[in-house]
């Protein structure tokens, strides 16, 4: 006779081995694709001649196509199943990521970043909702951070793929290094979006690899943490200052995200490293010591069920990092030593934050409030690739823009002290013995 935690285990982990490893390697390419433009720009400026304000205009102009589809896009991905819409989604930004090789000066290159944007926009918050549909509150923490450590391992290997790319590929077949970057990394997305179509399951009732008492089980837990919820509509989701302040909080955390993506390899190239695999290798660091630290602190948050200070401590720490790796910019060892740090501290508090939004908001409400809250969080990401060029004019220190960086950042960490409630912690003993998981045991039993 199985005891009520080995099924609950057992059952989990069976939902666990089918979904996560797949949607770990959708957000990869969707990372990758995203962010692949900051290891082209060491190319690009000098052939399509750029300039660094155009180079950070067009790279931040993905968020705003980004911002006004979000929240539309997510509220059709309830509507026609994640099966469907995640397919369209990566088909589309995978084409059009390929066809970045067509692109010829600024203003292509604006074009086609925002209509990237466009296609892409969804992905991120549609996932972070479809583990809602599966996962109670008291487990999404550490499967947040399974999928969301694709940021982290992405930065390990599409950096070395990137640099052996351009270094290998450059003039074959007519094509720059950058351009053949930007092909090798959007084709595989639109293969993986075809086979969204035939493997994904939009909810647990389509699911043929679970029998029926599975099914009810995950069902019935779910049912039961949605009665503690307060039930909210759609409308709801825009009215809630909560959903307003945590947008602001994960504003602050994209400048720092993407501050660091778009800029590491030029400021790895900056030490004096030429050789686009070796800044692969070394900008490959930061991102599995994040890897590393997001999956300890995740597991700790689920474990302990404690959110806010996870979360505000390890953004603190981020912001050490940066401004560490600022202070010690004359020596590449240690600033790397540092940027690690800072890279920890931003990647590793993203699945620290997304069960916060769904601790809110249930059904239709929750798939538009994690919409608005990661399309009003996003411009961040506009605003992290131009912090370097306003904060040069502001100030000649070279490592200005990391203190500045690291100033917003620690905005984001007071933010979620004294405005988000101790309510979004989980108790994990009122949830370990659930009913559905009793009555489970009885059936299998």
């Amino acid at each position: 006779m199985r005891t009520n935690q080995n099924v609950e285990q057992q059952t989990y982990s069976k939902v666990d081995r089918r979904l996560i490893p797949f949607l770990f390697l959708c957000y990869v390419l969707a990372y990758l694709d995203r962010v692949n433009v900051g290891f082209a720009k060491l190319q690009m400026l000098n052939d399509l001649s750029l300039s660094e304000a155009a180079f950070a205009t067009g790279a931040g102009i993905f968020f705003i196509g980004y911002f006004f589809f979000e929240v539309p896009s997510n509220i059709l991905l309830k509507k026609f199943g994640a099966r469907i819409w995640i397919a369209r989604i990566m088909i589309s930004w995978g084409i059009i990521s390929s066809a970045m090789i067509f692109v010829k000066g600024e203003w292509s290159f604006y074009a086609m970043r925002f209509l990237l944007g466009i296609a892409e926009a969804g992905f991120f918050p549609g996932i972070i909702f479809y583990l809602t549909l599966w996962y109670p509150s008291r487990y999404r923490s550490t499967r947040t951070a399974w999928f969301a450590s694709a940021i982290a391992f992405s930065g390990v290997i599409g950096n070395p793929v990137s640099g052996i790319a351009m270094d290998t590929l450059s003039g074959r077949m007519g094509l720059d290094g950058w351009q053949w970057l930007f092909l090798i990394e959007g084709i595989p997305s639109v293969i993986v979006g075809v086979w969204v179509i035939y493997f994904l399951d939009s909810n647990i009732r389509e699911a043929k690899w679970l029998n029926s008492e599975e099914k009810e089980f995950l069902i019935a837990n779910l049912e039961a943490e949605d009665r503690r919820k307060h039930q909210v509509r759609v409308a709801d989701a825009f009215k809630s200052w909560k959903v307003y302040v945590l947008s602001l909080i994960y504003f602050t955390l994209v400048i720092g995200l993407y501050g660091i993506a778009f800029w590491l390899p030029s400021m790895v190239n900056a030490f004096g490293v030429k050789d686009y695999l070796d800044v692969g290798l070394i900008t490959a660091i930061p991102y599995g010591v994040a890897v590393l630290v997001m999956i300890l602190l995740s597991r700790s948050s689920d474990r302990t069920g404690e959110r806010r200070w996870h979360y505000a401590l390890n953004v603190t720490m981020g912001c050490i990092g940066l401004i560490l790796s600022g202070i010690f910019l004359a020596s590449p060892v240690l600033s790397v030593v540092f940027l690690s740090v800072a890279t920890a501290g931003v990647i590793g508090s993203i699945p620290l934050f997304w069960p916060i939004p769904s601790a809110f908001l249930t059904g239709t409400a929750a798939a538009a409030g994690i919409g608005i809250v990661n399309s009003i969080g996003n411009l961040g990401g506009y605003i992290g690739p131009n912090v370097t060029i306003w904060m040069k004019r502001i100030s000649a220190d070279p490592s200005a823009p990391l203190y500045g960086i690291a100033g917003i950042m620690f905005l984001g960490a007071l933010l979620t002290i004294f405005f988000i409630p101790k309510t979004v912690n989980v108790k994990i003993d009122d949830c370990s013995r659930s009913e559905p998981t009793k009555q489970l045991n009885e059936t299998l039993s």
